[in-house]
């Protein structure tokens, strides 16, 4: 699918969502997150399983990432890094054995403050996806050059190439591939509103074309103030406030619908507040909640714990972190960063493994897109194809996938300054997920409406 046609898409996608929410308004935005439009499923659920994309916002700079650590690989790499280089010694802990081999005697090693993720690593349970990207279509560098095939629009933006990321269609784009998994799966919950959900705000990546994202703060459910609680001290007022905003109201069809997005969100704070009073507040291995991403990854594991309490089989979750666009100040940031990310996922490795339901949850982190392997001086600037984990008891850990980019500038791989061409597309990690989720092949362009551009659908990362 070009450009254009996506561009079609989502002037069609517009008119209809705006269609469908323009009877909520200007309503308050837990009235948005809760506005289910419909119930709807093209899948079928057996038993349970759950996505969670953690996103680092601002461009993650993968090459202190996943580090070139053979000598040869790991002297270039220090050789056009310079001063942003990581010290090869310091990498010694988190050098990686894959089980199966890399070509030419490769190796690669995690970011020394990656060390958490190691064991699971180690223990199969952690795949490191090399090189991927926004992608139309599979694109060589001369392709890329010649402007022979469609591109991404606005490549090395952050907000298009966060749309591409999360929607697989261009900025602006109202649903992303994660709703749009959810759509598939509405009618096998026992709730629709439980099946996407979002601790970090908002993201495309969860509306779907039916599929609405609750939002959730990492201390609960958010209420509805002045109906949950007394109103000025008066829980006759709030009484009052709640019969005038939750009851059915006559001949007057936007009041009507208002209420009725209200009440549904008065009652899925109850349903939420009270599946979480029974939940673990914290776990064997507990979460550092001075760390905001592993706060939210609390919240999706209590939220996990309660799936039978909400009715769900299949749940898609978003949690993200900022801070990555480094420029400047990378080698100051970064490794605090990327501390914050390895603790957080181990915490939640752990906690799955606590709930027994390892097997049936897979996280993957994502970002705007990778960056330079250039140095600016004090940091990398934007970027295209980058490295990512994907971790869970599914995962065919242990192991590398993708293709192995050259370290080098204006090499085989790269556009120049290091931009790394990506040799997997993002549609296909998508379309790979989607069908780990139960997602048909027959079904798989309404989750990804570029996969027919890609004869490999199906990364194999996941049994």
């Amino acid at each position: 699918m070009r450009i254009g046609n996506l561009k079609n898409l989502q002037r069609r996608e517009f008119l209809r969502r705006a269609s469908a929410l323009g009877l909520v308004g200007t309503a308050a935005p837990w009235a948005l997150t809760l506005a289910a439009i419909g119930e709807a499923a093209a899948a079928d659920a057996s038993g349970y399983k759950a996505l969670v994309c953690v996103f680092l916002n601002g461009g993650n700079d993968h090459g202190n990432t996943v580090v070139p650590y053979d000598q040869p690989s790991y002297d270039a790499y220090a050789a056009i890094r310079q001063t942003l280089a990581t010290p090869r010694d310091q990498l010694a802990a988190t050098a990686l054995t894959p089980s199966v081999a890399l070509d030419g005697g490769r190796q690669w090693a995690l970011a020394p403050t990656l060390a958490p993720l190691k064991p699971a690593f180690d223990a199969g349970r952690l795949g490191v996806l090399l090189n991927v990207g926004t992608l139309v279509q599979p694109t060589s560098v001369a392709q890329y050059r010649a402007r022979s095939v469609p591109l991404p629009p606005k490549l090395f933006s952050h907000n298009d190439q966060q749309s591409l990321w999360q929607a697989a269609m261009p900025e602006g784009a109202t649903s992303g591939w994660g709703g749009r998994i959810g759509d598939l799966f509405l009618s096998s919950n026992g709730s629709s509103t439980f099946t996407c959900i979002n601790v970090a705000g908002n993201a495309v990546y969860l509306n779907g074309q039916q599929a609405v994202q609750y939002q959730i703060s990492t201390g609960g459910a958010i209420a509805v103030n002045g109906i949950t609680r007394p109103l000025y001290g008066s829980q006759a007022c709030a009484d009052a406030l709640r019969n005038l905003t939750t009851s059915p109201r006559g001949n007057n069809w936007l009041e009507q619908e208002l209420n009725r997005v209200t009440a549904r969100s008065v009652g899925a704070q109850a349903t939420v507040a009270g599946a979480l009073a029974t939940a673990p507040a914290n776990f064997a291995a507990p979460f550092d909640t001075t760390n905001p991403l592993a706060s939210q990854l609390l919240m999706v594991a209590r939220l996990i714990a309660s799936r039978a309490a909400l009715g769900a089989k299949r749940q898609v979750f978003f949690v993200s972190l900022g801070g990555f666009d480094l420029h400047d100040n990378l080698n100051a940031q970064h490794p605090a960063l990327l501390g914050r990310v390895g603790g957080a996922l181990a915490s939640f490795d752990a906690a799955m493994a606590e709930l027994g339901v390892a097997s049936q949850v897979t996280a993957f982190t994502a970002s705007d897109f990778g960056r330079t392997l250039s140095s600016n001086g004090d940091g990398s600037d934007h970027g295209w194809g980058a490295h990512h984990i994907v971790l869970g008891g599914a995962v065919r850990g242990g192991r590398f996938w993708g293709a192995q980019p050259e370290v080098s500038v204006n090499g085989s791989d790269d556009v120049g300054q290091g931009r790394l061409l990506p040799t997997t597309g993002v549609d296909q990690l998508a379309a790979t997920l989607a069908g780990w989720m139960g997602v048909a092949d027959s079904e798989m362009p309404l989750v990804v409406p570029q996969i027919g551009n890609y004869s490999q659908r199906n990364l194999g990362l996941l049994a």
